[in-house]
């Protein structure tokens, strides 16, 4: 329920490539910069704009003028990136997602159709077609004691091998308002998070998460 194939589909993504060869998704997150320059570079001209140094842009994208965008980035078609937020640098936003006021993103890939509207940080973290953060609700990716983070399923432990790393999505995940998703946390696809929530660890596909204690299958 971890690999690449269980969480996302990359026919969803102008960044399928960054996968290809990886199992895990959080290994992406080491190339996304390099990646976004390389494809930049790429890009047709009629359709999509170059502004600044490795940023480009969709020329039908809706950028207001208060965002910030760092670089390097890549913004697709459709997507909207609105007032005051601030993508600080190494981010993919797919086609028709939503950057939303006083958003913050770093070194993420958001899938096409991704929602982070309203006062949302997302780092070190990858979201997946469709996948939806309620307003307030932030990914974590540093642990207090600084070690390395280990993505944890019950007794089984996967070494990432990273200081940073977020959350990773699956398609249509669902979080709830003023979430924390705490670093390393996995969520299956059309799994949902109640709100006010501290998630740690795998929540699997189609899962509820109520409380840690208290997680169920959506029938």
């Amino acid at each position: 329920m971890y690999t690449i194939t269980d969480l996302l589909d990359l026919s969803k993504t102008i960044a399928a490539d960054l996968f290809k060869d990886k199992i895990y998704p959080w290994e992406a997150l080491a190339d996304i910069s390099n990646f976004i320059i390389k494809l930049g570079n790429t890009l047709p001209e009629d359709e999509y704009e170059k502004r600044g140094e490795n940023v480009w842009i969709a020329r039908d994208a809706k950028i207001f003028p208060s965002a910030y965008i760092g670089s390097p980035c890549i913004i697709d078609h459709g997507a909207e990136v609105r007032h005051c937020a601030f993508i600080r640098s190494s981010a993919i936003v797919g086609k028709n997602a939503v950057v939303g006021n006083s958003t913050e993103l770093k070194n993420v890939v958001l899938f096409d159709g991704v929602q982070t509207p309203h006062y949302n940080y997302v780092g070190d973290s990858i979201l997946g077609y469709k996948a939806h953060m309620g307003a307030g609700s932030i990914t974590s990716n540093v642990k207090s004691d600084k070690t390395l983070v280990v993505i944890k399923n019950g007794d089984e432990l996967i070494p990432t091998g990273r200081k940073k790393v977020g959350a990773i999505l699956g398609d249509n995940v669902e979080i709830g308002c003023n979430s924390v998703l705490n670093p390393g946390t996995v969520l299956g696809r059309r799994a949902s998070v109640y709100p006010t929530s501290c998630v740690r660890g795998v929540v699997p596909e189609d899962g509820i998460y109520k409380s840690k204690d208290d997680i169920v299958i959506r029938k």
